[in-house]
């Protein structure tokens, strides 16, 4: 089926999606696929980046064959459909087996295992996690350490499965790690168990009935690299419905994909692992901290040859990284790039599509919808800078309040953006009930999940983000509440009142920086400010790349801090910046904020041409116009 536009979204449309004929659960995802390609390639995975690394292929017939174990392996520890497996993983064969098997058996719940071990503990009691899979202890990773201290304080956690990585391996390194392994923490009441050894001894066939309802099989925790996630609900409605989007428009058994982002998120989980399930493609998962891992981006393209690879998952910030190195291999077989997370710079864009003759596919997704919403057509017009057309199925709506409720926006007027979808769970998306208060809008028989984003529809029907409703950072795909980067900051002595924002990164989007207004008599520096940062702060990837002090913070009538003034001051300052480290001429003279497009710079020429201006500026994702004569004139 193409998908070129609007047109072909209501064409599908027409056959009302109740009456396609879909898998009703994830296992029966599963066994129908393993039925059709039983030999086919579906997952493979290698400890390191080379090209040459060893590295271990299942077929769908191994694969299902592992769920099926691993499934039983649940349900013999005790976990029923309404119990929850708690899943502190890199990525890893192992990895995609047991989230899989999880949902057949009970409830998944996978957990970044970069988050510290107070964020996992509290998201392992939030879902009363009994069973829990992380790594045994190994060389370079902390992961069974915090596990093991989050378990402490889980105290329905009874087991701890344990994954060894060191199979992976060959000798020599096979033989020293053993060697040097760290000491395997077991300071926690659970039982500790090898998994490996666990599931081999479970039956190949489903010892229990398969769901026979939509029930919720899944818990993924929202971004927060700081702050305590919340945790969203998804049924298998939703997930079979983000399997079926990718093998109608995506994927076929004949593609080979390479996803290094991980299988903790939705985009890898559901995007990516649940699509292989339903299309009987192939997906490649490099090295346990995918783009992260050490090697990845060196050895990609060649990573990409080796696997035949047809199709590439990655995100802007992983795009900017490859475009530092040179493309050293055979690439023809790749013809789509799958980018999600981030808006893509306009000068990325090109960059990319010029040097490796990939068509990038722009998406636009969220946990709390099950993710997949929109992209840019896979058969038709990019609009760069939008997040494309709904999906089929997808009805998004841009709304804002009116004295009577909400009120649908007129095109190109900006609101909050709106969707309801297979993948929305209708009331309740969060596992705690108070954080769902005021989540959605009714519109006559139909449920809309407020997104928090700020946009518009074009005439065309595409979906463009202009803004966020919430004062949320995103570095590179993550979330970072600035309230926590505002408190650290508060805490100083001589510190009165702190800001937080994102200022525009060529590399991760946006990154945190902050402005403070000293109480009277108050001497700290920036610089010490800084450091007073790093300590109070407890992630790094919320630490203020530019801390600013200012003589008074601009503020509302009522005394609120204006972030939006903030924002354009950071805008001006970042874009010039990059401009005089260009050796261009050409300065930002003032900041708009123009209601379809955001906050935009207005750039002086001073002589300078608009592709040397743009050619540094396209680089961010917010975007620049020449200045008018007055404006010039003014500066």
């Amino acid at each position: 089926m193409t998908f070129a536009g609007l047109q072909d979204k209501l064409e599908m449309e027409a056959q009302p999606y109740e009456e396609r004929d879909l898998p009703k659960t994830v296992y029966e995802m599963l066994k129908i696929t393993r039925d059709k390609h039983p030999q086919r390639p579906a997952i493979s995975y290698q400890l390191l980046s080379g090209a040459t690394d060893k590295a271990e292929t299942l077929t769908w017939s191994e694969f299902h064959e592992r769920v099926v174990q691993t499934a039983n392996l649940f349900r013999s520890l005790r976990v029923g459909p309404d119990d929850v497996v708690g899943i502190v993983m890199p990525n890893a064969n192992e990895t995609a087996i047991v989230i899989v098997a999880a949902m057949v058996a009970g409830i998944a719940n996978p957990i970044n295992p970069l988050l510290e071990p107070e964020q996992i503990g509290a998201i392992l009691r939030e879902t009363n996690a009994k069973v829990v899979v992380t790594l045994k202890a190994f060389p370079k990773t902390d992961i069974a350490q915090k596990t093991a201290e989050a378990v402490r304080h889980a105290p329905n956690v009874h087991t701890v499965l344990e994954v060894d990585l060191n199979r992976y391996l060959t000798p020599p390194k096979k033989w020293i790690v053993p060697l040097v392994r760290p000491k395997n923490p077991g300071n926690h009441h659970a039982d500790v168990k090898n998994f490996r050894h666990e599931m081999h001894k479970q039956p190949k066939q489903l010892t229990f009935e398969d769901a026979t309802e939509d029930r919720v099989c899944a818990y993924f925790h929202t971004g927060g690299t700081t702050g305590m996630p919340k945790v969203a609900q998804h049924r298998y409605s939703g997930v079979i419905y983000n399997g079926w989007i990718g093998h109608e428009l995506l994927y076929t058994e004949e593609d080979s994909v390479m996803c290094p982002l991980p299988l903790f998120h939705v985009f890898a989980c559901h995007v990516i692992l649940m699509a292989m399930l339903k299309s009987g493609a192939h997906v490649v998962f490099p090295t346990p901290a995918g783009y992260r891992g050490d090697g990845v981006f060196d050895n990609f393209w060649k990573l990409c040859e080796r696997w035949k690879t047809t199709f590439v998952i990655t995100v802007p910030t992983a795009v900017s990284a490859l475009m530092q190195r040179p493309v050293d291999a055979d690439i023809s077989r790749v013809k789509n790039a799958f980018s999600g997370s981030a808006p893509m710079p306009l000068e990325l864009f090109n960059r990319f599509t010029q040097s490796t003759g990939m068509q990038i596919i722009e998406g636009y997704g969220l946990t709390e919808a099950t993710c997949l919403v929109s992209c840019n057509p896979i058969d038709g017009e990019k609009k760069v800078g939008s997040v494309g057309v709904p999906f089929p199925y997808c009805d998004v709506r841009i709304l804002h309040e009116g004295p009577d409720g909400p009120i649908e926006s007129a095109v190109d007027e900006v609101g909050e953006i709106c969707i309801s979808n297979p993948g929305v769970v209708v009331r309740g998306t969060y596992t705690e009930e108070d954080k769902n208060k005021d989540l959605y809008h009714d519109l006559g028989n139909r449920c809309y999940l407020r997104t928090g984003d700020l946009g518009r529809v074009d005439a065309d029907g595409y979906v463009w983000i202009t803004g966020r409703a919430k004062d949320l950072i995103i570095r590179g795909g993550h979330n970072i509440d600035p309230a926590e980067i505002e408190d650290a900051l508060l805490a100083h002595k001589d510190v009165a009142f702190a800001g937080a924002i994102g200022q525009p990164d060529a590399h991760a989007g946006e990154v945190a920086c902050a402005y403070v207004e000293l109480v009277d008599g108050g001497t700290v520096t920036a610089e010490q400010l800084m450091e007073h940062a790093k300590i109070h702060i407890h992630e790094r990837a919320a630490y203020p790349k530019h801390i600013e002090v200012m003589p008074e913070l601009p503020k509302t009538a009522v005394g609120k801090i204006f972030k939006p003034d903030l924002r354009k001051m950071a805008i001006t300052r970042v874009y010039n910046a990059a401009l005089e480290k260009a050796g261009i001429a050409a300065r930002v003279v003032s900041v708009i904020d123009d209601k379809k497009r955001g906050l935009i710079a207005e750039v002086a020429p001073n002589g300078a041409s608009g592709d040397d201006v743009g050619h540094v500026l396209g680089q961010f994702t917010r975007p620049w116009e020449w200045a008018t004569e007055k404006a010039a004139a003014a500066e």
